[in-house]
């Protein structure tokens, strides 16, 4: 179950800046970097299947949220220090890695989750030389997307950077990327094809603050903010009452990954704006769909266009698809009737209260450091009003959870 401190150290890499001894023209930071890499992950993995070859999402989902725990944990030593200790100093880097696990134990306590996190930790230094190919190749493609979005930052940031500043760097990653081309979409990455085109689209949601009317620290974008939601949304789905079937925990996850989709092509509009009248919500939907089927849907490939537009439209039902058709169903036939993964079941309701979740972390650790305003203060009030004392949503109390936040020191 998530708790408001685990909540919270997720936060933090919302606050952990990369490329920081370069000039950024633009805010860079660990959170947002998650998020393009699994949305990288995404295209990749379906090109993949559509090759015919098995990828283990349930690893890959679980990998990247370790791998941001982990860059939590050690955001003080640099990526190429961190693979220098894992090259040269084995039994340091096994050290080092069993450390991290033990500054999660408070957080995570003694769970599935906490069991998971240990197993990624020992298998990590070895995983590049499994001896499973499902393993093998699933790692492979997150290191493809890893690798690749660690390009795009490097390509964003190379106009406002000496070239001999990044000659040497911009080197190594093509070297880097080199060992991956046998992937279909990566091929298509690099010779700026549809998903290119498609992945740039996404990108504007990188540079789309959060809040944007009013001052707020740290400063969020769109993408960190959706792959802040689809941890929270995974987190929350970790229930000892009922196990979700895979394609529900995988459903959950990508549908709160991509639940902003449409702002890449609409940008952000605040909610007072949207609940401004009555019927303005359905008719901003109505556009934000139109928008995504005009404009995203034909860079869409076929081998995931259908899933994508399921995942983004009537993003916070609790939902399944049929073959007469996607139904709305409520949390009980999700769990008695529907559990199962032929239904292709979606929890909805949960992915929006992880967004809620995400937006009060947001309004309430501003003004817990002193940066405030009434926008912010609104927000967060209007946001509580929303879950009274005894309001469970889709088996989570998320009364309870916002009652941890009222004694909270920074």
């Amino acid at each position: 179950m998530l708790s408001a401190s685990f909540a919270l150290k997720l936060f933090e890499a919302f606050s952990i800046e990369r490329w920081n001894d370069l000039v950024r023209p633009f805010a860079l930071v660990e959170m947002d970097k998650a998020g393009e890499k699994m949305v990288l992950a995404y295209i990749i993995g379906k090109y993949e299947e559509q090759e015919g070859k098995k990828v283990d999402w349930h690893w890959m989902i679980y990998a990247s949220i370790f791998d941001l725990l982990k860059r939590i944990a050690l955001c003080d030593i640099k990526s190429p220090v961190q693979r220098m200790i894992r090259t040269r100093y084995p039994e340091e880097y096994k050290k080092l890695n069993a450390w991290v696990l033990t500054q999660y134990a408070a957080y995570i306590g003694e769970t599935e989750l906490f069991t998971k996190f240990s197993h990624f930790l020992e298998e990590e230094p070895s995983l590049a030389h499994s001896a499973d190919p499902v393993q093998l190749h699933s790692y492979r493609v997150l290191r493809a997307a890893h690798k690749f979005a660690t390009l795009r930052e490097l390509q964003m940031i190379s106009v406002v950077n000496e070239p001999d500043r990044l000659k040497n760097i911009e080197h190594e990653l093509n070297r880097d990327i080199q060992e991956f081309l046998d992937l279909r979409a990566l091929q298509l990455l690099v010779t700026k094809q549809s998903p290119y085109e498609f992945l740039k689209i996404i990108e504007q949601l990188r540079f789309q603050t959060r809040w944007n009317q009013t001052p707020r620290v740290p400063r969020t974008s769109v993408l960190g903010h959706s792959f802040y939601v689809a941890v929270l949304t995974l987190l929350l789905g970790q229930q000892p009452e009922v196990v979700f079937c895979p394609a529900r925990e995988y459903n959950n996850f990508f549908s709160a990954l991509f639940h902003d989709l449409p702002e890449a092509v609409t940008r952000d509009i605040i909610s007072p704006v949207k609940q401004a009248t009555y019927e303005l919500p359905a008719i901003v939907k109505k556009i934000e769909d139109e928008f995504v089927a005009s404009e995203l849907r034909p860079l869409m490939d076929d081998c995931y266009a259908e899933e994508l537009l399921y995942f983004t439209q009537d993003e916070f039902t609790n939902r399944i698809r049929t073959a007469t058709g996607v139904r709305s169903v409520t949390f009980e036939e999700l769990n008695t009737l529907y559990n199962a993964d032929n239904f292709f079941p979606v929890d909805g309701q949960l992915v929006r209260c992880a967004d809620h979740i995400a937006a009060f972390i947001e309004a309430d650790s501003s003004i817990k450091h002193g940066i405030t305003s009434a926008h912010l203060r609104d927000g967060k009030e209007n946001l509580l009003k929303n879950y009274p004392n005894g309001r469970i949503i889709n088996g989570f109390d998320i009364y309870a959870f916002f009652s941890e936040f009222a004694n909270r020191r920074i």
